[in-house]
């Protein structure tokens, strides 16, 4: 293995190691991968394309990290149930996953529930997305808040709170709301069931943010944050991003906007000079400015960073030291 960056006389003040993709991906130790070229074709997102060599560099030795902290947790635990002389109720490692809206984040959370579920000692591995708890769009809208979806205050944050708090304080069945990219909206006749895991992958914008949404939030103090055990946040340039959300937007244009029942829909009767034009406008006016204000800000809170470059391949990872 190379002598890695993290040991440059300019990185030792820094929080974090630093590492390049091929000195990342010596520290996979000859873990094997237990995923398929099916498997991953079914895990990649609409807009990239994701190779076996990627998740064999990349995601191997993060799984491989993630299960040595989970282990060491579950150490902690047994330790502690021998010095009560009891034995507590099970309580799921969360691994939280933060990053801008087209970076890929939704990619990474399933690329690792589906490795971290091949390891022996945590088969139970449930994957949430923030998303589902969004407000509804007739509470949005009762609030002119719909221009302001994805920000902290189009989340119901107390809920969230609950739901997370549930699953670290044990209980049996948590259930959670669920988003549909489709309607663009809550489904109201549909929930997730997390059933005492082993892990859960909570993946969103805000998993890593630290401001109250709105006043009531105030009142109290706790974030979500406060019950991840490790996280992680998808990076990549600004122009990268947007670059990638027009792609996204158009490729939704010649799918998913088809259907009658999208809430796009009308996008999908456009030129693409036009839908160009719109996607730029919504990241400008929106998902930029978000970007900005309030996902970027929460990066150097994160456990480790992968630094996305072309083509969504991860070129440089760092690890909280």
């Amino acid at each position: 293995m190379n002598s890695h960056s993290a040991f440059d006389p300019e990185n030792r003040h820094s929080a974090y190691i630093q590492f390049e993709r091929d000195e990342w991906s010596d520290l996979r130790d000859n873990v094997k991968l237990t995923l398929s070229e099916d498997d991953i074709k079914q895990l990649q997102g609409i807009n990239e394309s994701l190779s076996m060599q990627e998740v064999i560099d990349i995601y191997l030795p993060l799984s491989r990290l993630l299960n040595l902290y989970v282990e060491a947790r579950q150490y902690r635990h047994t330790v502690r149930d021998k010095f009560l002389n009891s034995h507590n109720e099970k309580v799921p490692y969360i691994i939280g996953i933060a990053g801008s809206v087209a970076v890929g984040k939704s990619t990474s959370a399933r690329i690792l529930q589906a490795l971290l579920s091949r390891w022996p000692e945590h088969p139970k591995v449930a994957l949430v997305t923030t998303d589902g708890f969004l407000r509804p769009n007739k509470e949005l809208v009762a609030r002119n808040l719909m221009h302001k979806k994805g920000f902290p205050e189009s989340f119901d944050i107390k809920a969230l709170i609950d739901f997370v708090s549930a699953i670290k304080s044990g209980q049996e069945k948590v259930t959670a709301p669920v988003y549909s990219h489709l309607t663009y909206d809550i489904m109201t006749n549909k929930s997730l069931q997390v059933e005492q895991p082993d892990i859960v992958i909570l993946e969103g914008l805000n998993v890593l943010q630290t401001a109250a949404s709105t006043e009531a939030d105030q009142s109290h103090r706790t974030f979500v944050s406060d019950f991840v055990d490790f996280s992680i946040f998808v990076d990549a340039e600004t122009d990268l991003l947007k670059t990638w959300y027009i792609q996204r937007f158009l490729k939704f244009r010649e799918g998913a906007f088809t259907d009658p029942n999208a809430y796009f829909h009308s996008y999908s009767k456009m030129s693409k000079r036009e839908a160009v034009a719109i996607a730029s406008k919504i990241w400008d006016e929106i998902n930029g400015v978000n970007l900005e204000e309030n996902i970027r800000p929460t990066r150097d809170r994160a456990n480790l960073i992968l630094k996305k470059s072309t083509n969504h391949q991860v070129s440089q990872v760092q690890l909280r030291k």
